[in-house]
């Protein structure tokens, strides 16, 4: 058996270093149009950049209306720029007639745009989990079957989804985002898996954390959970619980030593123009060598670790335990 699992990790070293040194070639830009949303900042931000600079004609969303400028200044007249929400079926019905009215052949479509809350499931409103729905997994389903007769109307072409580590794990005070990538990680499998006969490729991206405006929104985002919350629910917590919650993801070494979102744009770029793109990307240590290794161990032994990482006590916990 030791000899087995050797040999197939050996070939698996061959494997990517046959991968790095001898990469398989990119499509031509010649005539690819490549819709984009969430350019806002961050990945989709820098993956437009990235494609204008080849000579794809890039067709970028922005969220805020601000950002069409001067995002536009920043690439060159191939590209389009203009705004959406994608919870919104007339924004994407305007994009849909942009779009139309300079090809009918949509080389590719990365749904880039999401949202992130956390807090625990006693904590959240069912509205926000709602809104983590509407724009993390309904909107990139409306966007997707919106435009799929203009990427099925050749061979190859493809949609790739921005999913997360919270797609295959589900960690404790993530519930809502989780819930909203595990939705979007099943419709891509389906997706791909129907549209198969079409040569529809479809791939999906599962970062760790990265150094984005998300990640420095998270501590403010996380004080405001709580102070939003009713005091009973404050009261059953408690304050110390919070606090120690707080610190211990803070202060973890997956959000002090966030990965550079550079890595997360060279895979959207692989997937988007590689004539031969993955159904997975993993980019970064915390998603390739931890987070996901760390999903397929049995769920009894996940549910320990997290345990042992985070023992604090909730004040309702402790009432309990003293009247019995």
């Amino acid at each position: 058996m030791l000899l087995i699992i050797s040999f197939i990790f050996i070939f698996y070293i061959i494997y990517i270093l046959y991968q790095h040194f001898y990469p398989t070639p990119n499509i031509s830009p010649k005539d690819k149009y490549i819709f984009i949303s969430g350019c806002d900042t961050g990945f989709g931000h820098g993956l437009a950049i990235k494609l204008d600079k080849q000579g794809f004609n890039v067709l970028a969303g922005v969220f805020d209306s601000d950002n069409v400028t001067s995002l536009r200044e920043k690439l060159t007249s191939r590209a389009t720029v203009f705004r959406l929400d994608i919870t919104k079926q007339e924004d994407i019905e305007a994009a849909f007639e942009l779009v139309t009215q300079k090809t009918q052949v949509l080389h590719a479509l990365v749904n880039n745009a999401g949202i992130v809350t956390s807090g625990y499931i006693d904590w959240i409103q069912v509205d926000t989990v709602r809104q983590l729905m509407n724009v993390n997994f309904f909107g990139h389903v409306t966007m997707t079957k919106r435009f799929l007769p203009l990427l099925i109307a050749k061979r190859d072409s493809r949609v790739v989804n921005v999913s997360s580590i919270c797609g295959f794990i589900s960690l404790p005070g993530s519930a809502a985002y989780c819930a909203s990538k595990y939705a979007l990680e099943s419709f891509c499998d389906c997706l791909r898996r129907e549209m198969r006969p079409w040569g529809l490729r479809v791939s999906i991206i599962e970062p760790g954390t990265m150094q984005t405006a998300m990640t420095e929104r998270l501590e403010q985002s996380l004080k405001n959970v709580w102070l939003q919350l009713p005091n009973d629910t404050r009261k059953r917590w408690g304050e110390q619980f919070f606090d120690k919650s707080f610190q211990l993801v803070i202060n973890s070494a997956f959000i002090r030593y966030s990965e550079d979102p550079e890595k997360v744009i060279r895979v959207l770029e692989h997937a988007a123009i590689s004539t031969t793109p993955y159904i997975r990307y993993r980019p970064g240590w915390q998603s390739s060598l931890f987070f996901y290794p760390l999903s397929i161990l049995p769920c009894w032994l996940v549910d320990k670790m997290f345990s042992l990482g985070f023992n604090a006590c909730p004040d309702g916990v402790k009432h309990q335990l003293l009247s019995e």
